[in-house]
């Protein structure tokens, strides 16, 4: 395979560069002594997953939808935090993945509601289940402050239940993507931690044993200084990073493996842009990187050998055109019809999502395919 046989658009992974940046950080968690338990919801595959992991301490992974989940089961891997909030109707689910496949699948929850609903299913059933409770570390989207009675009385139930192990607690600080000062996100981190450790000292007093107290983002676990009373933490966009990553100064620009081939197809003189096949669904909408990045766009555009274009970015897109403006008419001889550039993409998760498959690169050669999973 070549670039140029290769249909646009689609989806490039520098295997170099990704399994660069799952060392930094395997040897990150190493450093504080915490198992690092990476967050597949970027990569969904399993041959990202096998080159990202530590095998050594049994490779667990986290996952975001039962899709995943059942897809890394299916590969082999035994130890799977499945990381958002359940719902009832997923009981039955994620209980066949665990029987099905001989996986130790852990549930998430932060109310009493489910916590109930679980414990009726895993006696009716006579299946046991695992659960870590969430707490909110001040990124307010789900779970429960450490302090909260809620967190105890979550705590009784699953606990009063023979079928159910309550195995610890897990949070995330997704109000580290708030800022790019290092010491700013260092204090988050140490927010984040405080947090869930407190939940689990609380829980131990209550008489509850606590395995696992688990947090992370990618910048947290970067810029962490102390995780002391963690054991595990969970990043996932740091096998491949993005724009929004590069802004935020977590990543050098020779660390971001993802990218999207795109063709040019037209140009459009009046209107000042070049036109490429790859639109919203291609490079997704997100503009986040553009906080941190005014001139990000929709992604910065490259040659074909990955080499920043200065100044070039995608301004626009509908679904299935990107407008790259031009500032110099010679561009157009520069971008001839049909010549190929790649896409720098905002967010790496969002972009991935719309692939069935990446192209991996070897010495910038297209030299392996490597399946994904999407879908809930």
């Amino acid at each position: 395979m070549t670039l140029e046989s290769l249909e646009t658009p689609c989806l490039l992974l520098d295997r170099a560069a990704m399994e660069s940046n799952a060392r930094r950080f395997l040897d990150i968690a190493k450093r504080h002594g915490v198992t690092l338990r990476p967050h597949l919801k970027t990569a969904k595959s399993i041959e990202v997953a096998r080159r990202v992991t530590d095998t050594e301490a049994g490779a667990p992974i986290t996952v975001s939808t039962l899709a995943e989940a059942e897809y890394f089961a299916g590969a082999g891997f035994k130890d799977i935090l499945y990381a958002v909030g359940l719902a009832p109707n997923k009981l039955p689910r994620a209980v066949r993945i665990m029987l099905e496949y001989g996986t130790g699948l852990k549930l998430v929850t932060d109310n009493a509601t489910l916590a109930e609903a679980a414990a009726a299913y895993a006696e009716g059933e006579g299946v046991d289940l695992e659960f870590l409770i969430e707490i909110d570390c001040g990124d307010r989207r789900a779970g429960l402050p450490p302090d909260s009675e809620e967190l105890l009385t979550v705590a009784q139930v699953l606990g009063t239940c023979p079928r159910i192990g309550l195995r610890g607690v897990m949070t995330h600080a997704g109000q580290s993507y708030g800022t790019r000062d290092p010491e700013e996100i260092a204090r988050i981190t140490e927010e984040e931690r405080t947090a869930v450790v407190r939940a689990a000292e609380r829980l131990r007093a209550a008489g509850h044993a606590v395995d696992t107290v688990s947090l992370g983002s990618t910048p947290t676990v970067a810029f962490a200084k102390d995780l002391s009373g963690v054991t595990e933490v969970r990043s996932g966009v740091h096998v491949f990073f993005d724009l929004d990553q590069l802004g935020r100064g977590v990543c050098r620009p020779e660390d971001l493996a993802l990218s999207v081939l795109a063709s040019v197809i037209g140009h459009n003189r009046a209107a000042g842009t070049v036109l490429i096949d790859a639109g919203g669904l291609a490079l997704s909408k997100d503009l986040s990187a553009s906080t941190f990045l005014p001139d990000a766009g929709y992604g910065y555009v490259c040659d074909a050998d990955g080499k920043r274009l200065e100044g070039l970015s995608v301004v626009g897109v509908s679904q299935e055109h990107g407008r790259i403006a031009v500032p110099d008419p010679a561009w157009y001889d520069r971008l001839p019809v049909g010549s190929l550039l790649r896409v720098l993409p905002n967010h790496a998760c969002f972009t991935a999502a719309a692939y069935p498959a990446y192209q991996v690169l070897e010495d910038g050669e297209p030299k392996a395919v490597w399946t994904r999973v999407n879908g809930w």
